[in-house]
């Protein structure tokens, strides 16, 4: 699995990015892919550890980022972060609503509790990070929300109903916003990840029967990276996706 090339987008130079799930994944690749385009890159997660080093190795290749411990389903903690991310780097210009947990869990097994869990975590910190945004993109003349779907409801994938039902509303909300904001430039987009090869799916999910199910599955041989959901939130957040909005950006290989 060869490294990808990004391209240089000259105009994300000293952008204000928030990112959130930013540790790890793809979305830790987010969070270098516009660190190394020179923008200002504000990031959370849950995930101390794994954030703390990513922020510091960054910060040494002379990049500008800033990473906080947070709870994205504490939605006054959240948004109180995203106004300090603000505070530090300006206000916020590209809104990467990547956070997600894809928990395997049957219907029989879901409590109202849970359920209030998952969708806190899948969906409604989107809407409320957008929320805190809007009025910062507003000043600006504009701006970029990007919110992360996933092709796994769309192939009725089994054994995860509340993610795949957040995920679902997630292209509801995209289209919602992308009309009530249109209006001040702000674009709202949805980038839709394949099967891609996280360190987490890779030690959990994907085994032989996995790697033959991908083969079979993809029209484009070869595997889906962090490194190719970040090259497309590098272009929606871009000038040169200016005239994009409402949109589903689908990076799976040719899957669905």
């Amino acid at each position: 699995m060869n490294k990808t090339k990004s391209a240089v987008y000259p105009d994300l130079k000293d952008r204000s990015v928030f990112i959130s799930g930013g540790a790890t994944g793809i979305g830790a690749a987010i969070v270098e892919a516009y660190a190394k385009q020179g923008a200002k890159t504000a990031f959370v997660d849950l995930d101390e550890k794994a954030g703390t080093a990513l922020a510091k190795r960054l910060t040494k290749d002379s990049c500008e980022v800033r990473f906080e411990v947070c709870d994205i389903t504490d939605i006054q903690d959240y948004q109180s972060k995203i106004r300090a991310a603000a505070e530090a780097f300006g206000p916020i210009s590209v809104l990467m609503n990547n956070a997600a947990n894809d928990v395997r869990h049957s219907l029989e097994s879901l409590t109202e509790e849970r359920f209030d869990e998952l969708v806190g975590v899948n969906i409604k910190h989107a809407m409320f990070a957008a929320q805190a945004v809007a009025p910062m993109m507003r000043k600006l003349g504009g701006g970029s929300i990007i919110n992360f779907g996933s092709v796994g409801w769309m192939m009725a994938t089994a054994g995860y109903p509340t993610y795949g039902t957040s995920k679902a509303a997630t292209h509801g909300l995209t289209r919602s916003l992308a009309r009530d904001l249109g209006g001040s430039g702000i674009r709202v987009n949805t980038l839709v990840p394949g099967w891609v090869m996280t360190e987490k799916q890779l030690r959990m999910w994907v085994d032989d029967a996995a790697e033959e199910k991908i083969k079979q599955s993809q029209c484009l041989a070869g595997k889906v990276l962090p490194e190719h959901i970040a090259n497309m939130a590098l272009f929606l957040g871009a000038d040169a996706s200016a005239m994009c909005s409402a949109q589903n950006f689908i990076v799976d290989g040719g899957w669905v």
